[in-house]
């Protein structure tokens, strides 16, 4: 068979097309988790390429049979663990788009379009999240921003731009020390809350991060910092960077800025702040103390691809002095030269980053943004804030539970009483494949964490997984939360003694996103 032509192109896009759509309007009915067993894919699959090309409609078919049966369902509204990866149609259309154009946009010239793009989405982004001017793309300063693919990645850049800039300024400072002397001495700061990609940038940097413990109450305190990088000092070690969290793993916890950053601007210690879940909640006001302090920040990103309806990979970041990446990371061969560089409004991002080609990720951003608009995200944020409030709700009105922290739209709880029953709880949770939630630990407790994610999460669906949760807990348990003995019944019924809850309508349908202003108590 030759090579796919234009028609049969047409024909397998649509029929794609068709499919992604079919999936994403019939995802409630599928169980959220796979049912299959490592390796099961190695046995469907031939150990080598074949020979002969295959039919596109043959491919869609193994597809079906073979790979759609291994998939976890993160569009799915019963996906609740980790945090949400959120996509939008619109961004799907807008990746296919780019996926077909195939612009690899490393420098201006490349496809000056992709280039100018990128910069009017930041700002267009850091005006929507009220960003202090400081780090937009402006006659009022040298920030800038960036799309970069993930959190993990920005956090790495921030790491080395921090240790780069740290060397050139301490080799003068101290001359009677090798190069090799003062990397070898260079150490960085993080919260133990922090997200596994900060203490793997440091391995990966080949800097040493220090895990700084957090407060009762998950936050990184200015006196902890204050008391680890003035004892380092003191040991003859070179404190250079600092990463703080808005919105940590485990319960969405936030590093205290006003307290952290004046300590590190006044010693030379560059602050990134991650806020890769949590940022998206900056464009709301009434959310606007998460963000105190943020203007001290040299670097921050977030993750667009978390809560603000971009597919998966975009991650937004920005830089306070856009040069001093530049300056880090800046390799300059002749072919890669054009009369065009070194302007503002039409960098080089290949001077921004790790890799040198770049996807044109900035057209989803602009699609998405230009079909949404402002009002909707605000509004479908605070709808998704509301369903976590109902759902934490529900578990302050069951006596045999206990909520440990609430922000945002994740709620951590636990059964009362020992950790083993809330590990059973989850585990008997996790068997069943109907919703999915992960556990963390806050103040030595083993805690359950209930993420709104999905596609279109609604009302019905946390109905849906508090009957989850509450069955499973009688079942286990032997009692309602009444003190009540339940009969034992198959933990394969999904409606084991389903209590009835009214059911509160809060949203309403536009264009198949739920808006809603309204706060359910």
């Amino acid at each position: 068979m030759a090579n796919m032509d234009i028609n049969e192109f047409r024909e397998f896009g649509k029929a794609a097309i068709d499919f992604v759509a079919d999936y994403l309007e019939n995802i409630r009915e599928r169980d959220v988790l796979p049912s299959v067993e490592p390796g099961y894919l190695h046995d469907l699959l031939p150990k080598e390429i074949p020979e002969h090309g295959d039919h596109w409609k043959s491919i869609m078919e193994e597809f079906k049979r073979c790979i759609l049966p291994g998939l976890t369902h993160w569009q799915s509204p019963n996906f609740h663990a980790f945090y949400p990866s959120q996509t939008s149609y619109s961004s799907i259309v807008a990746e296919t788009i780019a996926a077909g154009l195939g612009v690899v946009g490393f420098s201006w010239i490349c496809s000056p379009a992709c280039t100018e793009l990128e910069v009017i989405m930041m700002n267009w982004l850091g005006q929507l999240l009220d960003l202090p001017k400081c780090f937009l793309n402006c006659d009022e300063g040298n920030g800038g921003g960036v799309i970069q693919g993930s959190a993990s990645e920005s956090i790495f850049i921030a790491v080395l731009v921090a240790r780069e800039q740290a060397v050139r300024r301490l080799k003068i400072a101290h001359p009677e020390l090798t190069e090799a002397d003062i990397r070898g001495r260079l150490v960085a700061y993080t919260s133990d809350q922090s997200n596994s990609a900060v203490e793997k940038s440091g391995i990966l940097g080949a800097i040493k991060m220090r895990l700084l413990p957090a407060d009762a109450d998950c936050v990184l305190r200015g006196d902890t910092l204050i008391e680890a990088v003035e004892k380092d000092k003191a040991n003859g070690l070179f404190p250079v960077v600092m990463i703080a969290t808005l919105g940590t793993t485990g319960t969405c916890a936030y590093d205290n800025l006003e307290e952290i950053g004046p300590y590190c601007n006044a010693n030379n210690i560059w602050l990134h702040i991650d806020a890769a879940y949590a940022g998206a909640s900056f464009c709301l006001p009434e959310y606007a103390w998460i963000k105190k302090g943020l203007e001290t920040a040299d670097s921050l990103n977030f993750n667009l691809h978390k809560w603000l309806f971009v597919n998966f990979d975009c991650c937004a970041m920005w830089f306070k002095d856009a040069d001093r990446i530049t300056e880090a990371f800046s390799v300059d061969r002749i072919y890669l030269q054009h009369k065009y560089q070194g302007q503002s409004k039409a960098p080089d991002y290949r001077h921004w980053q790790i890799q040198l080609g770049r996807r044109f990720r900035s057209l989803k951003v602009w699609v998405t943004l230009k079909t949404m608009g402002a009002e909707k995200i605000r509004n479908l944020l605070r709808f998704h804030i509301s369903l976590a409030q109902k759902f934490e709700a529900y578990v302050r009105s069951d006596s045999r539970f206990e909520v440990t922290s609430s922000t945002l739209a994740l709620v951590c709880f636990r059964l009362k009483g020992d950790d083993s029953i809330s590990k059973q709880l989850l585990d008997n949770i996790t068997k069943r494949k109907k919703i999915f939630l992960i556990p963390a630990f806050f103040q030595g407790k083993y805690i359950i964490r209930f993420m709104i994610a999905g596609l279109d999460p609604q009302l019905k669906d946390i109905d849906y997984a508090w009957d989850e949760v509450k069955s499973q807990t009688d079942l286990l348990l032997g009692t309602d939360d009444n003190g009540n003995k339940v009969p034992c019944k198959s933990s394969t019924d999904r409606n084991v003694l389903q209590k009835e809850k009214p059911i509160v309508e809060i949203s309403k349908s536009f264009n198949g996103l739920a808006l809603s202003n309204e706060k359910i108590q």
